[in-house]
């Protein structure tokens, strides 16, 4: 079986320890820069408390040397993916399957829903098509990733917690491809259970994501204070409210409720989101997929997000203005004049 880990970061390394052990498996990883340097000389380490196992997969910058795969799983951030779409094609033969391992929605978030939504596009995450054209959303298993692992230097990932990747397709199967995938993953040492509605699982961490990241990010505070300092709680919980009933008018459903969902991240403690640790290393924030989805889904079936809306139009300016908000093409002009896309059905 031929995997190929697109994006070979802190979670796609993380997933490359485990896979590389599986018999049977052609493992490939897509990276760049000095972590691709590091990982081609000394191979690739994963630091799991005091064991560090070291492994050394194909790595390549040049997904054209790698040929079609079964399984092509994609750590690059939503931006990211977005922009090497197009670099992705060597790797896709009729049957491969796409793994969409980004936080956010998902560009292919509207294919096969009901005939209000089916296949309208999502702007803010994949403008012009890019995706939806060059890899097809017909490919696509979600996949909601709940590990959290940092890259410590060029090549070193270490692993921090968790290692859960729930998986699903977009149609709501139990598919074959999907079943595969999640035997090779618990093969690999990982939970990846197939869930029959993974957009709801989508929701039920993009839920927190939405508010706790920006917020961290605007404030410099870590979760624990965001989750309980009275103003920054209640501003989270306003915003969930609000994604919850765009979620709610999508078809998913939450198996908690808001205050549990705060409370479970206040116990997390004095964690610094992914939002925060990119804004403190200079790294560009993932914004879009986080919160601009949620408020162009907001529009699609007319509910008014105010404190999504607020929050959004903050972070994006601290992001300009720090030179690491990488917004895709049409997405400020459109926020900025409260424009619905040609697609939106009413």
């Amino acid at each position: 079986m031929k995997v190929c880990i697109y994006g070979a970061g802190a979670i796609g390394g993380y997933l490359a320890a485990g896979l590389s052990g599986v018999d049977g498996v052609e493992l490939s990883l897509v990276a760049r820069g000095p972590h691709l340097a590091a990982i081609r000389s000394s191979g690739l380490k994963l630091q799991i408390g005091d064991e560090v196992r070291i492994c050394r997969p194909t790595a390549t910058s040049d997904p054209r040397e790698l040929g079609a795969q079964d399984y092509v799983i994609v750590c690059l951030k939503a931006h990211q993916a977005w922009q090497a779409a197009d670099q992705m094609a060597p790797l896709l033969g009729p049957d491969t399957a796409f793994v969409t391992g980004q936080n956010g929605v998902p560009w292919w978030y509207t294919h096969g829903l009901d005939a209000r939504f089916r296949d309208a596009r999502l702007r803010s995450v994949d403008p012009q098509d890019r995706q939806w054209t060059a890899i097809g959303p017909q490919r696509a298993i979600g996949c909601v990733v709940y590990p959290a692992t940092e890259i410590v230097e060029p090549g070193v990932v270490r692993h921090i917690y968790g290692d859960k990747f729930a998986l699903g397709e977009p149609d709501g199967s139990i598919s074959t491809r999907s079943l595969r995938l999640s035997a090779l993953l618990q093969s690999a040492g990982f939970e990846a259970p197939v869930l029959q509605d993974i957009r709801s699982e989508i929701w039920l961490k993009l839920w927190g994501n939405l508010c706790f990241n920006p917020i961290s990010a605007l404030t410099r505070a870590t979760l624990d204070v965001v989750a309980t300092e009275p103003s920054l709680r209640s501003l989270s919980i306003h915003m969930m409210t609000e994604a919850q009933e765009i979620a709610t008018r999508f078809g998913a459903t939450f198996r908690v409720d808001i205050t549990r969902r705060v409370d479970g991240a206040a116990r997390v403690g004095a964690h610094r989101t992914s939002m925060l640790q990119d804004l403190e290393n200079g790294r560009p924030l993932e914004i879009d997929a986080l919160l601009t989805s949620v408020q162009e889904m907001g529009r699609l079936v007319s509910v008014e997000t105010p404190y999504i809306d607020m929050v959004l139009g903050l972070v994006q300016q601290l992001g300009r203005s720090l030179n690491i908000y990488p917004p895709s093409p049409g997405v400020l002009a459109d926020a900025a004049r409260g424009a619905v896309p040609a697609h939106v059905v009413r």
